[in-house]
């Protein structure tokens, strides 16, 4: 983590101010050249950093800045989940540099920096190779303690997902699911029978449907997750690159409930899922996988909802 104390760098080129804690973050004697407002980001200020490395070699960073009560899980977030990914699928994502904290006026600003990549996220990955990826990861991906869950706060979108290590996936997953019911009806308010059908959801789906590919001999072993895998977080660059991590160890099947959203028009063809299976078959109850696969996507149209007030997520 970079230091707080410093100052705003000076002589650098361009329309995004820089703090001296993302400079130190960087590789020693990194001189920052440049640094412009680059992307578009829904909850963070982000930018295209250009610096001169200490042998005279160009480099490009890409720099994210987040203020508000999920700055810190987020960007100290993305920055573990990245370094996790790289760890075992190097090039899947972004080489994380470092993450920090910096004071602007009256604001504790957090920023995360990786890797720059000009990256075009417009056209669908190529289906075998990007499932292959994927398969890479969860397969790779080992818990580092054999349980469900992270050892740092992630985010799914700007939200907090907890992360406390469980033995039961069960549990795991449940825990999550009522983070973002909490977020929905602080978002939108309550809505008497929405909760009824949440408790229900809690009390009585997630044990039988969950509960299911840990019982009756049955077991299933928590993989490395992106977390937030859609469209909008996948582009190309010479090759495929996902980026915005927010992970855990999970089920290697929650990675999929986004693409049967409504707003995942590519990863909702078959193909992708179908060069998955090659790869990594279903959990068994095989026969259950759609059913899961509903319920897990219950969790980004929940995030979606309390993250977009007004939206069709909802209701849906």
């Amino acid at each position: 983590m970079a230091d707080t104390s410093g100052e705003w760098v000076s002589g650098v080129e361009g329309n995004f101010k820089l703090h001296t804690a993302v400079v130190q973050a960087m590789p020693s004697d990194t001189r920052a050249v440049s640094a412009d407002s680059w992307g578009a980001s829904a909850w963070t200020k982000t930018a295209k950093v250009s610096v001169t490395l200490s042998d005279g070699t160009p480099k490009n960073y890409f720099l994210k800045c987040a203020t508000g009560r999920e700055a810190r899980p987020l960007t100290e977030g993305e920055y573990h989940s990245a370094t996790a990914i790289h760890s075992v699928v190097p090039g899947f994502v972004p080489k994380p540099c470092g993450w920090g904290q910096y004071q602007d006026d009256k604001s504790q600003v957090y920023f995360f920096l990786g890797d720059y990549h000009n990256m075009d996220v417009r056209m669908a990955p190529e289906p075998e190779g990007f499932a292959a990826k994927v398969a890479e990861l969860h397969t790779k991906g080992k818990s580092p303690t054999g349980m469900f869950g992270f050892f740092v706060p992630t985010v799914c979108g700007i939200f907090e997902r907890t992360v406390k290590w469980e033995t039961s996936w069960a549990k795991c997953f449940a825990n999550q699911l009522q983070d973002v019911i909490k977020y929905d009806n602080e978002t939108n308010g309550i809505w008497p029978e929405f909760d009824a059908a949440c408790k229900r959801v809690i009390n009585a789906v997630i044990p039988r449907l969950l509960g299911a590919l840990q019982s009756d001999g049955r077991s299933i072993e928590p993989v490395l997750i992106h977390g937030d895998l859609w469209e909008q977080n996948v582009g190309l660059d010479m090759e495929t690159i996902a980026f915005d991590p927010g992970c855990t160890y999970a089920h290697n099947e929650m990675e999929f409930g986004t693409w049967r959203c409504s707003w995942a028009h590519q990863f909702k063809a078959p193909i992708y899922m179908r060069f998955y299976h090659r790869h990594i078959q279903p959990s068994d109850p095989v026969t259950e996988w759609d059913d899961r696969n509903r319920l897990y996507s219950l969790h980004p149209y929940l995030n979606d909802s309390a993250g977009h007030p007004g939206s069709m997520s909802r209701s849906m």
